[in-house]
């Protein structure tokens, strides 16, 4: 019998296989909006699950790995599913973004429907792999009691779902979980980690030859040369 917190994934034939990125992929980042710029070179894309279905294609065609966007730890009242959230899963506001709310993700049954439609989009328009954002949670102010237990077991779920669907998952951020999670995820995405000097906190993905897509952003500024 399933757990409370572990729900199964009913009707679905597990995959065996998915993608397996390496170390060394170039990599194009594009979640705000749906007018992707196709033409830049790059190994990789990164964009909205609700992207165009044309996009996906022409990436594909072009030889592109294609990641799906996703958030996992927040509601956005702007996504076409945001009505099928319980209200009582909703946390506090997403300090910096209008309209999005932390979600209680200890509610794993509650939020396992929503999610798992989403992968299964995903899966249906044809990407390569999920970026779970927001999967790093229980050190902010979400309104709810979360702990590092919490997150993992949630990140471990995340991360059975999308392989059951035959796609590879990233480990978003959450440095404090890569021991956890490198021999569970297949690789992962950082925001201002040179910056903030945690880029080591990383090496294991590297180590064990999986990427770590890193995004710096300008607004901080910092030495870009020295990042590389």
């Amino acid at each position: 019998m399933p757990s409370a917190s572990q729900p199964d994934t009913p009707h679905l034939t597990p995959e065996t296989n998915w993608w397996h990125p390496t170390a060394g992929l170039t990599w194009q980042w594009h979640i705000n909006g749906e007018d992707v710029d196709t033409s830049i070179e790059a190994d990789v894309y990164d964009i909205d699950l609700y992207a165009p279905q044309a996009t996906i294609d022409e990436l594909h065609a072009k030889g592109r790995k294609v990641i799906c966007y996703m958030s996992v730890g927040s509601w956005e009242d702007w996504r076409p599913d945001k009505d099928q959230f319980p209200p009582e899963v909703l946390g506090n506001d997403y300090d910096g973004w209008p309209g999005e709310k932390w979600l209680d993700i200890r509610e794993i049954d509650k939020l396992a429907p929503i999610m798992r439609a989403r992968l299964d989009l995903c899966k249906s328009k044809g990407f390569d792999a999920v970026e779970p954002d927001n999967m790093e949670i229980y050190t902010n102010d979400t309104g709810f009691p979360l702990t590092y237990d919490d997150q993992l077991k949630f990140a471990l779920w995340l991360a059975d779902e999308a392989h059951q669907r035959g796609l590879a998952i990233g480990q978003k951020n959450a440095s404090d979980q890569v021991a956890d999670l490198v021999n569970v995820y297949d690789f992962a995405i950082t925001e201002d980690y040179f910056f903030y000097d945690e880029a080591e906190a990383m090496l294991p993905y590297v180590n064990a030859g999986k990427p770590v897509f890193a995004a710096e952003y300008t607004d901080l500024g910092g030495d870009f040369g020295s990042f590389l």
